[in-house]
């Protein structure tokens, strides 16, 4: 059973899941030794995974498109292939006016257009609105961070695969799998993480922490649509916020533990004075989730991966 400790260390370990057990403890007002054992159980359940997640630009995959679909007919076996597509981060089958909604993340919009017009050939799509996203300004996952242009080699590739699947990984560990010094390693991953190259954080898995109700939300408002999302990144349960333009102004997405919970934070949602139009969509189904199924969110195609790799061997650098 978890409690409003094991809460808080998750919500520590989101902000930094390399942070050191003291440094836990001190936030919790535990001994080291006490909030050691609550993150082991915690991971040993499966209510978290530490893992290291890539930053969109380090892979030039910096546009972000919300995509909501009109569907004739079956909507699962749709969506299913929507999610095969290497560009689509998120596919889920939805409650509300559309069917289905995917994101989708390209190098930029030329890609997206190319994209969308290869997503809406499919037979059963009826038609998609796209949502471009310009500011992410809240998310959970990846967190929101500036990226800065540093020299990267065939071993900070290495270290930052290591860190994709274990994000607290020893620097010993670390050191072994790559043939560097323990000293050596740990330079390198603190310049990674400072660089914002790699994001170490922990993925709470919903249903062990009780958040079952998943919705997505998009939003018109007036005047300075930062400012309202902004005000909505402080909610509880809001797991993601992007402002842009096309079919809102704001795309955003949360958890709850029950319908009652989720009917709230529509409730607040809604109460914003600045808010004029908003649309909610329950997600039914998730069929692609990436930042869940590995830890290389933002992920680019396989292709496009070997590619950057292959010029920063040759270049020594990205960005």
């Amino acid at each position: 059973m978890l409690d409003v400790v094991d809460a808080a260390l998750m919500r520590a370990l989101q902000g930094d899941g390399r942070a050191t057990y003291q440094a836990l403890a001190d936030g919790v007002g535990l001994s080291r030794t006490a909030v050691r054992a609550r993150v082991r159980r915690l991971l040993a359940a499966g209510a978290i995974r530490i893992v290291g997640v890539l930053h969109a630009g380090v892979l030039g995959m910096e546009v972000l498109g919300h995509v909501s679909f009109r569907i004739s007919g079956p909507v699962r076996p749709v969506v299913q292939e929507i999610a095969a597509r290497d560009a689509v981060t998120f596919a889920a089958q939805t409650a509300g006016r559309f069917p289905a909604v995917a994101h989708l993340r390209v190098r930029d919009d030329a890609a997206l257009a190319e994209e969308l017009a290869e997503l809406r050939s499919l037979p059963a799509i009826a038609g998609a609105e796209v949502f471009r996203a310009e500011t992410v300004i809240r998310d959970t996952f990846s967190g929101v961070r500036t990226l800065r242009d540093i020299s990267i080699d065939p071993l900070d590739w290495r270290l930052v695969r290591h860190l994709q699947r274990d994000g607290r990984a020893s620097y010993a560990e670390l050191a072994r799998q790559v043939g560097l010094s323990q000293a050596a390693a740990r330079s390198r991953v603190v310049r990674l993480i400072d660089a914002g190259v790699i994001h170490i954080t922990a993925l709470v898995e919903p249903s062990v922490v009780g958040a079952n109700e998943q919705l997505g939300f998009g939003l018109r408002c007036r005047g300075d649509a930062t400012a309202v999302a902004r005000w909505l990144g402080g909610l509880s349960g809001v797991s993601f916020l992007a402002t842009g333009f096309g079919r809102y102004d704001i795309v955003g997405s949360a958890t709850a533990s029950d319908r009652a919970q989720l009917v709230e934070a529509v409730d607040t949602i809604r109460s914003g004075s600045d808010v004029t139009y908003v649309e909610i969509w329950e997600h039914l189904a998730v069929t692609k989730e990436r930042n869940r199924g590995d830890g290389g969110v933002p992920h680019a195609p396989p292709r496009a991966e070997r590619e950057l790799v292959a010029q920063s061997e040759r270049r020594g650098r990205i960005g």
